[in-house]
């Protein structure tokens, strides 16, 4: 009787890279996308990582990583924030999927970091409503960047690529925070998480944050 050995956290996160150079390359090879696998995953599935990023159009996840069906259990939502739908998500695929891998997937020129950016201004237009709470996850990234940059500037010169990786930093952190499922599975060894930056003109997924992967 032949046993499955679960993937390390440090062994998926090299297998995503590996993908997404074969993507930069112009080189995939659309691996598992055909009906032989369309049938095996019709009664399971056994994805190796989990993939929280921002809901932009330009970010296909499994496109980027080259991946295929059943490979990437894939949460998104417009600035990759952590909220409490997400973190529900995430934790299933930790808990029932067995997950080894959370990439959290950022990407540069995103529209919801902007967003938040320009609304720290003083007299910033108003936000519907649904669009300023889930924004509003954002703006303390950029009230850091802020801060750091003296605070005596107007707030849209700021950089929104460097608003964007502290954005990043402080997603994995909520991750860590709000879910002590997560936190405990890192603790254990049994998961590990990536925070990257998705470069839009290049294809690359640039890490940034690494928790759980001594050998990233």
């Amino acid at each position: 009787m032949s046993t499955t050995i679960r993937p390390t956290p440090a062994t998926v996160w090299a297998e995503m890279r590996e993908g997404n150079e074969r993507f930069v390359a112009g080189e995939p090879r659309h691996p598992r996308q055909d009906v032989e696998r369309r049938n095996e995953l019709a009664a399971a599935q056994t994805p190796r990582a989990a993939l929280f990023g921002c809901a932009d159009s330009r970010l296909a996840a499994e496109i980027i990583f080259d991946q295929g069906l059943g490979d990437l259990f894939v949460v998104r939502n417009a600035g990759q924030v952590a909220s409490d739908s997400a973190i529900a998500s995430l934790e299933y695929a930790v808990a029932a999927l067995d997950v080894s891998l959370i990439i959290v997937l950022a990407h540069d020129a995103c529209g919801a970091v902007r967003a938040a950016i320009d609304s720290t201004a003083l007299g910033s237009p108003e936000l519907p409503s649904h669009i300023w709470r889930l924004i509003a996850r954002i703006v303390p990234a950029a009230r850091t960047v802020l801060r750091d940059a003296g605070g005596d500037v107007d707030p849209r010169t700021l950089d929104a690529e460097e608003v964007g990786r502290e954005h990043l930093k402080n997603t994995v952190d909520d991750l860590l925070a709000s879910s002590r499922l997560i936190a405990e599975a890192v603790a254990e060894g049994r998961l590990g998480i990536v925070g990257a930056n998705y470069r839009l003109s290049e294809g690359t997924a640039v890490p940034h944050v690494t928790v759980g992967l001594d050998e990233a």
